[in-house]
């Protein structure tokens, strides 16, 4: 069997790159950017009919099974290859997966569109062509979001749990982590959320998270 990740550590891809790391998982990086129509070739779209990365191939005994979106594709790595023993990333109770599921989702829908355009207008994009004002209204929007989090992270402390879905870093980690670090050079706005800042400075600072940035 092969498992199969296309994409680069400086995109969505990272999110699946990500958690084959932490599990230790074996598989094949195959670079690819999303720049220069690299992803609508006929090939390419046979795999991902939209044209983005990134996407995972997993190359069974029974078949290939072909995932894209970057948070379904986490999830899909962690549960089917990891073990739900209580120490990997992968979730080992009813609890944790929907922990996992609920927080992925959330990311999605509150967090990602608005720390996107923090990214790209404070820092991504090149300085002649962005545009303060629109990192100003998504910082703005942001509060919102970031103090739900907050305020779960808080009660997590409390019950004696340091991330997000238990006392351990799961995928849930991996999949938030990966969208609220798009908020770092928006450095105030983490200020204001002393334990989303904490949380987001240790899932960043793991060794998977330092191996995938690195691949290109």
């Amino acid at each position: 069997m092969t498992l199969k990740i296309y994409g680069m550590g400086a995109s969505r891809a990272a999110r699946p790159l990500w958690a084959a790391l932490e599990l230790g998982v074996p598989f094949e990086h195959i670079a690819m950017t999303y720049k220069a129509g690299a992803t609508r070739t006929p090939e390419f779209l046979a795999l991902n009919p939209n044209g983005h990365i990134p996407v995972v191939v997993d190359e069974r005994a029974d078949g290939a099974v072909t995932v894209w979106e970057s948070m379904a594709c986490a999830l899909y790595i962690a549960r089917v290859h990891g073990q739900a023993d209580g120490q990997s990333i992968t979730s080992a109770s009813p609890r944790e997966e929907a922990e996992a599921l609920r927080w992925t989702f959330w990311a999605v829908t509150e967090l990602e569109k608005d720390a996107l355009t923090v990214l790209m207008h404070r820092m991504a994009m090149p300085e002649d062509q962005r545009k303060p004002e629109l990192a100003d209204q998504a910082e703005s929007r942001l509060k919102v979001p970031l103090a739900v989090l907050e305020q779960h992270l808080q009660a997590q402390h409390t019950k004696g749990e340091d991330y997000l879905a238990a006392n351990r870093f799961t995928v849930a980690d991996v999949c938030v982590a990966s969208v609220a670090s798009w908020i770092r050079p928006a450095p105030g706005l983490l200020a204001q959320h002393p334990a989303v800042a904490a949380w987001l400075k240790v899932c960043l600072e793991r060794p998977a998270h330092k191996r995938m940035r690195a691949m290109k």
